[in-house]
């Protein structure tokens, strides 16, 4: 059985339709509510650095305090931004996807693809309709 993790926000849009795509695949993720249950700090710093992102690259602007909390200052260190994110999960930008494959922060929703080891199973389209997968599990457009 292939273990995917997913840190998901249920409010978002995009992260319902990753855990979808995951479910498409025939896998039931292990699904971590992050603004219920954050990661530790030294967790969510080693999903970063797997995801080869900086802790710039997974903050959340829009729907947070990152304005407010002065976040768009460049000389902030990623300890600054870490600080942040544990103290404000919700700066903390979603989905953030954990496979055999790797990790990797789904946006568009369409990226968890890469991380399945599994095929799709069905035809797949998101909420807003854009169909993603067809009827044969194929990804729609893919070359």
């Amino acid at each position: 059985m292939t273990e995917i993790i997913v840190y998901h926000n249920p409010a978002c849009g995009t992260s319902r339709n990753v855990l979808a795509l995951i479910r498409n695949a025939g896998v039931e993720p292990h699904v971590i509510e992050y603004l219920k249950t954050p990661p530790a700090r030294a967790l969510l710093a080693a999903l970063i650095a797997r995801a080869g992102m900086t802790p710039r690259a997974l903050l959340r602007e829009k729907g947070t305090p990152y304005h407010e909390l002065g976040l768009a200052d460049a000389s902030l260190d990623d300890d600054a931004l870490l600080d942040a994110m544990m103290a404000h999960p919700i700066l903390i930008n979603r989905p953030l996807v954990v496979s055999p494959l790797g990790v990797k922060l789904c946006r568009p929703s369409e990226a968890v693809l890469d991380l399945l080891p599994e095929p799709q199973q069905g035809a797949f389209a998101k909420e807003d309709g854009e169909r993603v997968i067809d009827e044969h599990g194929q990804r729609v457009g893919a070359p």
